[in-house]
């Protein structure tokens, strides 16, 4: 059995030979790179017709190792019968499989059977119920992030975690474990602040406010995001509208150096990988449990460097936590786990019964985000007010800062001009892009049908809309709403506007607005609970 990337380029000297070392020559075959986007799985292809798949058995989804100079992977094997993908001399290996190996196009390289993970033994003992310590959980991450793992076993690890449950113990060995797969940044700083979203709420871009207010204020905030896996936008995305995100290690440590801040995408600097992975997974089979996402969120959070973190859960009708009592546990396990693992936690239950700010979109969440900073008159004071009082929790981080006066504070750096400043200095520090247009060529206005007043707004419906109409691949498409929760309405007026790049795209959005438009109108007693923050 070959070894894992990293530690053959540590010490080439501690490979073992294995029947694929002792192969002759003549079972080389040559490399071939198929241009083939995977998404976080390696996968191999051989030719029907080659001689080493007739003489060692292989199988189609079987997994096989690749060993060439020293260097060993493992890959999900395909078998194709199309000369123009391989030829029968050839092994082809997708994108992701093609840049771990490190080979040339046309390198010789040995293919052979890879042994069973041994950490499948406690996905098996989970499966039957048991409790899983640290140990069998970095071997499990081990294996998952070196590509040992299909993805029926990392689907069945976490279902097993799902229906027999972890407890706070085996969260908080799966997130000391997920942490340890992969680099960690360091800054050097007694108080390095951050701030995550655990997601559901459409236009919920606070982030993009708090971070420049706190860097302002002087503190430390340097924040990684994901880019959107299922909603309309992430903060990724949306700061992809005004600058470069897709930072390396060393230009976020530049930027953060220059600017006490950054708002980068987390993909280039190999933070908790194994979380990458398994959200492959869990996203296709619907898998959202709360170990794995606590496990997620603060595994990233860690690895980022971070010391003191504010957690805001959204709780709504149609929020991803839609009920209070679900919400607190969320808050005592999260609390756990932080405190056991050595970073500062604050959680924060926040109204989500309806999307915040106007936008849902990256360009039409840019647009509002800008509006806020530079205090304009339409920015939406929902996500201004919002903003005000995460950033202001998180000022009150800093010593210095009495409590109860974060608020106060944050509102005069955003009222000065100083957070606007300071967002202008981060944009060119990671690299300013070109102005983008708010608008799309495709429009409509979704109008309401009845008179009255918008008693409820559905966060998923309105967030699927926004990505058939083309978010968040096209920055500029999405869902530009113009009435919000006790808003009154008349018959025929505006509800919102879906804006959209390409014609296919419009049709599908309209169509699914046209059967659920995501708004309730009725009377003002109706109108929809607010869940206040505590």
């Amino acid at each position: 059995m070959c070894q894992n990337v990293n530690s053959l380029t540590q010490n080439p000297a501690t490979i073992m030979p294995t029947k694929s070392t002792r192969q002759n020559a003549k079972d080389m075959l040559k490399l071939r790179r198929v241009a083939i986007d995977t998404y976080h799985e390696n996968v191999a292809y051989l030719h029907r017709n080659c001689a080493l798949y007739r003489a060692e058995g292989f199988q189609a989804l079987s997994k096989v190792e690749i060993l060439a100079n020293g260097t060993c992977i493992y890959a999900v094997l395909n078998i194709v019968d199309d000369d123009t993908i391989v030829s029968p001399d050839e092994l082809g290996l997708a994108e992701q499989a093609f840049d771990q190996l490190g080979m040339q196009a046309g390198d010789l390289v040995r293919v052979d059977h890879s042994e069973p993970p041994h950490s499948m033994d406690g996905v098996r003992r989970k499966i039957s119920g048991e409790r899983l310590t640290l140990a069998d959980f970095r071997a499990i991450t081990r294996d998952i992030t070196h590509n040992r793992y299909s993805k029926m076993e990392m689907a069945a690890f976490l279902v097993a975690s799902v229906q027999s449950g972890l407890d706070r113990e085996e969260i908080m060995s799966l997130t000391r474990a997920m942490t340890e797969t992969g680099g960690r940044l360091k800054w050097h700083e007694p108080l390095v602040a951050d701030k995550h979203c655990i997601g559901g709420i459409p236009g919920n871009r606070t982030t993009m406010l708090v971070v420049p207010i706190v860097a302002a204020h002087g503190l430390l905030i340097p924040k990684t995001s994901s880019r959107a896996i299922t909603s309309p936008a992430g903060t990724a995305d949306t700061m992809s509208v005004l600058a470069r995100v897709d930072l390396s290690p060393e230009e976020m440590h530049r930027v953060v150096n220059k600017t006490h801040a950054c708002l980068a995408w987390g993909g280039n600097a190999d933070l908790a990988p194994a979380d990458d992975i398994l959200i492959s997974v869990e996203r296709p089979l619907g898998i959202d449990s709360e170990g794995q996402m606590i496990a997620s969120i603060l595994s990233k959070k860690l690895a980022a460097g971070a010391t003191h973190l504010l957690l805001d859960i959204p709780v709504g009708p149609s929020a991803k936590v839609r009920h209070m009592n679900q919400a607190l546990r969320l808050r005592k396990l999260f609390e756990f786990v932080g405190d056991r693992l050595g970073i500062h936690l604050e959680v924060v239950i926040s109204d989500g019964s309806q999307p915040i700010g106007r936008g849902i979109g990256p360009a039409l969440e840019a647009r509002d985000i800008m509006q806020v900073l530079e205090n304009h008159p339409d920015g939406p004071s929902d996500l201004r007010q919002k903003a005000l009082y995460l950033a202001g929790r998180i000022l009150e981080f800093d010593p210095d800062v009495r409590g109860g006066q974060g608020f106060h504070l944050a509102r005069d750096i955003l009222e000065s001009g100083r957070a606007a400043k300071k967002m202008q200095d981060i944009i060119e520090a990671q690299g300013a892009r070109e102005h983008m247009p708010v608008t799309a060529p495709l429009t409509v206005e979704i109008l309401a049908n009845q008179a009255g007043y918008v008693t409820t707004i559905d966060n998923y419906q309105l967030a699927r809309i926004a990505r058939l109409a083309g978010a968040p691949l096209d920055l500029n498409a999405g869902v530009d709403l113009l009435k919000k929760l006790g808003d009154e309405v008349r018959q025929g007026e505006a509800l919102y506007r879906i804006q959209a790049e390409f014609p296919a795209d419009f049709k599908f959005a309209h169509n699914l607005a046209e059967q659920n438009n995501g708004f309730r109108i009725g009377t003002q007693e109706e109108i929809s609970h607010h869940y206040l923050e505590t």
